[in-house]
This record gives structure tokens, C-alpha cells and sequence, in this order.
């Protein structure tokens, strides 16, 4: 049975619109990203974190966000050239998005209202990121500032990867 998750679509940096149904059976870690922001070296963490377990299924999803302090200004090449100039991402980034709002993304409104977070469903900054497991369905939310390398310890520990 498919869950909402796989519903959503989204553009990509480059434009294409892709399903998050082409994520069936990978696990997904969904990231708000900014590339001006104090915890934009996390871009780092998560790559790492991506190549450490792509080959075992593991998937990381970027959202850039302008909504927390205009920290991420620019346009979609701006951002791409960003992300694999200064991180070396090669994970898959999306176009820019509202993360909070009435313009807030549809996959964003659904994953806010499946892990409500501390203090409400609204994303309180970069960074916060949701995991879904291999079915679609969201699992856990971490805060902006729970590093990658405490992700990979959760992956471990409870044997998702």
C-alpha cells in the first residue's frame, strides 16, 4: 500500500518534476537547506552520510528555504553552483520552496503534520530534517541542530541502514 509520501512531486534544481514515488523502497532523509546560514556545513555531514549508505538505500532529499533570515537569496543555479562548488553535494536538490505558510510545499504541510516537532508542526529553522522509512512513512524528525553524525548514529542503532 502507498502512502501519501509518494504523492508529492517536486522540481529539481534542474528543472525536471520528480515523484517521490521514484523513492519507493530507499530511505529518505528530507533537509531544509539555506546557503547562507550558520549551519549550512551540514550540507557536508549529509553528503558524507549519503555516500557512506546510498549504496544501502539511503537517500537525501534538498529543499532550499528562503523563509529563516533571507539565507537563501539566490536563483536555482546559484544554489546548484553552491552546494558542488563550496560541499560537493551530490545528492538531489530541489527548486526553492516555502517550507511554513500558506504557500508552505504540499510534501512539507504532510510531513509537518506526521511529526509535529517541539512547539507545533511549523519549521522553527535550515536544517530540520525528516525521515522516512523504506515504506514512506515519516519516521522521525530531527532538529536543525542534530548533526548528520548523529543521524548516522540513529541509523545504526536502530538498524535502518
Amino acid at each position: 500500500m502507498d502512502t501519501p509520501f509518494y504523492d508529492f512531486s517536486a522540481r529539481s534544481l534542474q528543472g525536471r518534476e520528480t515523484g517521490m514515488s521514484e523513492y519507493k523502497g530507499k530511505l529518505v532523509l528530507v533537509v531544509n537547506t539555506a546557503s547562507k546560514c550558520g549551519l549550512t556545513p551540514q550540507y557536508e555531514g549529509l553528503e558524507t552520510l549519503y555516500r557512506k549508505y546510498k549504496e544501502r538505500g539511503l537517500v537525501i532529499l534538498g529543499f532550499p528555504s528562503n523563509q529563516f533570515a533571507n539565507q537563501e537569496p539566490g536563483d536555482e543555479s546559484s544554489i546548484a553552483e553552491g552546494c558542488v562548488l563550496n560541499y560537493g553535494v551530490s545528492f538531489p536538490m530541489f527548486s526553492k520552496i516555502q517550507v511554513n505558510g500558506p504557500e508552505a510545499h504540499p510534501l512539507y504541510r504532510y510531513l509537518k503534520t506526521e511529526l509535529r516537532g517541539i512547539g507545533g508542526g511549523d519549521i522553527k529553522w535550515n536544517f530540520t530534517k525528516f525521515l522516512i522509512d523504506r515504506e514512506g512513512k515519516p519516521l522521525k524528525r530531527f532538529s536543525p541542530s542534530t548533526t548528520p553524525e548523529k543521524i548516522d548514529r540513529f541509523l545504526q542503532k536502530k538498524n535502518l541502514v
